[in-house]
C-alpha cells in the first residue's frame, strides 16, 4: 500500500498541431504536483517540449514517458538527459523503452530483437556516461564502443561535460512480466500503461518482488472530470482501441497482450480486429465499458475521490494525470490526494 500517493500530469505527444500546453504544467506546478512527463511516438520527440516546459518552470520533475531507444544511441540519450538535467538544476526523470517491431524496424529503421538484452546494455552506457569514471566502452552486442567496423580509428572517449547528478533516475516503460521485472532489477522505476490498480499484484507481483526500497511506479491514467459517466467511457476508449488496434501487428502487440493479462483477451481480440479492418468507430464501441473504467479516473469528482483509493492501496507511487487542462481542475484532483 502507497503512504503517500503524488500526482503528475502526462501532457503526452504532439499529434495534429503543435499544442503548447505550457499554462497546463505551469498550472501543474502552482498546485504542487511532483512531475510532468512527455511521449514520443513517430512524430514530436519527447525532450523538446520537456526541455520548453523545463525553461519555464521552477519545481516540477520533469520526466520522458518514453524516449524510445532506437530513436537514440546510449550516449545520445545520456547526452539529451544530462544536459536536460543540468539546465533545470537535477528535475529529470529519464524513462526508456523498447517500443514495439513495427515503429522499431518500420520508423527507425533499427533491428528489433532482443528487448531485454538492448535495454540492459543500452541502460549500463548511459550510465557510464553519466558517472564519468573512465571512458565509455561496451563489449555487447548491441552498442559495441568503440564501433568495431568502420574505419577502425574510434577511440573509448569520456564525457567532457560533468552532469550535476551521476545518478538521474531511470524508469522503464513496461508490459510484459520480464520488462516489469528488469525494471525492478536495473531501474529506479517502472512506467506502466493502460493498468488496473487492483490488479498490479496478482499479474505483476512476482515480477515486483525483487525491487528495491523506493522504487516508483508511475501510472498514465486517463482522467476525465465531467457528471456525464457515459460520455467519460467512451472518451477514454479512443486510445484503448488505437493501442489495442493499431500499435502493434496482427499477430504481435504488447498492449493487446497486456490488455489480455488483466481479463479481457477475447474483447480485445474482437477490438483489433475490427481496428485492423478500418472500422474504427466500431472497435471503440467494442471497448469494454469495465477495462474502461478500470485503468482510468472517469466521472463526477466524487466518484473519483472514491476510485482513487483504488489506487492508494496499490503499488503506484504517482498517478500521471493524463487529459486534463484546466487548473480548477488540477487543484481539486490535487485536494482529494491530499486529503
Amino acid at each position: 500500500m502507497t503512504a503517500e500517493l503524488k500526482l503528475g500530469i502526462n501532457v503526452g505527444y504532439w499529434h495534429r498541431d503543435p499544442d503548447d500546453q505550457t499554462e497546463t504544467v505551469l498550472a501543474a506546478e502552482r498546485c504542487g504536483y511532483d512531475s510532468v512527463f512527455t511521449a514520443e511516438a513517430y512524430g514530436s520527440d519527447v525532450f523538446t517540449p520537456l526541455t520548453w516546459y523545463a525553461a519555464r518552470t521552477s519545481r516540477i520533475r520533469l520526466g520522458t514517458a518514453v524516449a524510445q531507444m532506437s530513436a537514440r544511441t546510449p550516449t545520445a540519450t545520456a547526452m539529451h538527459a544530462l544536459t536536460l538535467d543540468a539546465l533545470s538544476g537535477g528535475r529529470v526523470i529519464l524513462g526508456l523503452g523498447a517500443s514495439g517491431p513495427q515503429v522499431v524496424e518500420g520508423w527507425y529503421g533499427r533491428p528489433f530483437p532482443k528487448p531485454l538484452a538492448r535495454t540492459r546494455e543500452y541502460l549500463d552506457i548511459v550510465r557510464q556516461v553519466w558517472r564519468r569514471e573512465g571512458p565509455v566502452t561496451s563489449d555487447g552486442p548491441h552498442y559495441p564502443l568503440p564501433f568495431p567496423g568502420g574505419t577502425g580509428l574510434g577511440k573509448p572517449l569520456k564525457s567532457i561535460a560533468h552532469p550535476v547528478r551521476p545518478d538521474i533516475p531511470v524508469y522503464l516503460g513496461a508490459e510484459g512480466p520480464k520488462n516489469v521485472a528488469l525494471s525492478a532489477e536495473i531501474a529506479q522505476g517502472w512506467l506502466p500503461l493502460f493498468v488496473d490498480p487492483a490488479q498490479i499484484e496478482p499479474v505483476f507481483g512476482a515480477s515486483l518482488a525483487g525491487r528495491p526500497d523506493g522504487f516508483e511506479i508511475a501510472a498514465t491514467v486517463a482522467t476525465i472530470v465531467t457528471d456525464d459517466l457515459p460520455a467519460a467511457l467512451e472518451f477514454a476508449k479512443i486510445p484503448l482501441a488505437f493501442y489495442i488496434g493499431g500499435m502493434g501487428a496482427r499477430d504481435r502487440n504488447f498492449h493487446l497482450d497486456m490488455i489480455g493479462r488483466l481479463g479481457y483477451a477475447e474483447p480485445a481480440r474482437r477490438v483489433q480486429e475490427l481496428f485492423l479492418d478500418g472500422r474504427r468507430a466500431e472497435a471503440i464501441t467494442a471497448v469494454p465499458d469495465e477495462l474502461a473504467d478500470s485503468v482510468s479516473l472517469l466521472g463526477p469528482i466524487g466518484r473519483i475521490k472514491e476510485r482513487l483509493q483504488l489506487w492508494r492501496d496499490s503499488p503506484v507511487t504517482t498517478v500521471l494525470v493524463a487529459g486534463v487542462r484546466d487548473e480548477p481542475t488540477l487543484r481539486a484532483l490535487k485536494g482529494l490526494v491530499d486529503a
